[in-house]
């Protein structure tokens, strides 16, 4: 199998999200751009994958379906799971650890969830981007409990990652590494590069490419984790 895989998405769930990027939105321009496993990966929260899993099949795009988790000292990390059920798990127990601050509309724009017609099912009234009571640690040791696939998120950039608001990457049982910059990173660990797309021109942006042999896919038709785990263990991929 060789596939253009993208694993960090933002919908119109995410505070900073354009509401044009409804998961029908994303997986559509998505496809257009020769992606073929891509992630939603909204802020705190996955009330966007059961329509994500509809709209990406309706296109031709292998979902998988996670959350960009801030943690106490605001770093951002990916964690993706296989299926719509793990992610909102997941996602129900990040909303007990977040504090529910209400915030500024005009300044952050509307937190919508919605259904794979887009049409609105709910507007949150607290701020998803708002660090939850997880440290790092805490994060990386309860998304691998979970079974997700666990990336800290852009770790060079100077806002949200690793390196700026800890000072270094530490050591951890991560899956891979994300960046902006291949030279940021020099460890042992894959290296990837996503889109990290808020906005509809931002869809494809960056990406790399699985080149396995290996079966991605369950008999449920979704992605098996523990062999996409692999993939980037033995470093299958290639970064464009």
């Amino acid at each position: 199998m060789r596939i253009r895989a993208d694993l960090h998405n933002h919908s119109c769930l995410s505070p900073c999200g354009s509401l044009e990027m409804s998961p029908r939105f994303i997986a559509e321009h998505a496809k257009a751009r020769g992606i073929g496993l891509m992630a939603l990966t909204d802020h705190n929260s996955a009330l966007n994958a059961p329509a994500w899993d509809i709209n990406a099949r309706q296109y031709g795009i292998i979902p998988l379906f996670g959350i960009e988790v801030t943690s106490i000292e605001e770093v951002h990390i990916l964690c993706i799971f296989g299926t719509p059920d793990e992610a909102l798990i997941f996602s129900n127990e990040i909303s007990k650890v977040q504090p529910k601050i209400k915030y500024n509309v005009d300044m952050f724009g509307e937190e919508v969830v919605v259904d794979e017609h887009e049409n609105v099912l709910d507007i949150l009234d607290y701020y998803l981007g708002m660090a939850t009571d997880w440290s790092f640690d805490d994060v990386i040791r309860n998304g691998k409990a979970a079974g997700a696939i666990v990336i800290p998120s852009h770790i060079d950039r100077p806002a949200y990652g690793a390196i700026s608001q800890l000072g270094f990457l530490p050591e951890g049982n991560y899956d891979a590494v994300e960046v902006i910059r291949e030279e940021s990173y020099h460890g042992k660990l894959a290296v990837i590069k996503n889109s990290d797309a808020h906005h509809p021109e931002q869809i494809g942006r960056r990406n790399f490419v699985i080149d396995t042999e290996c079966n991605l896919i369950n008999n449920q038709g979704y992605v098996n984790i523990e062999n996409l785990r692999e993939v980037l263990y033995e470093k299958k991929i290639i970064i464009s």
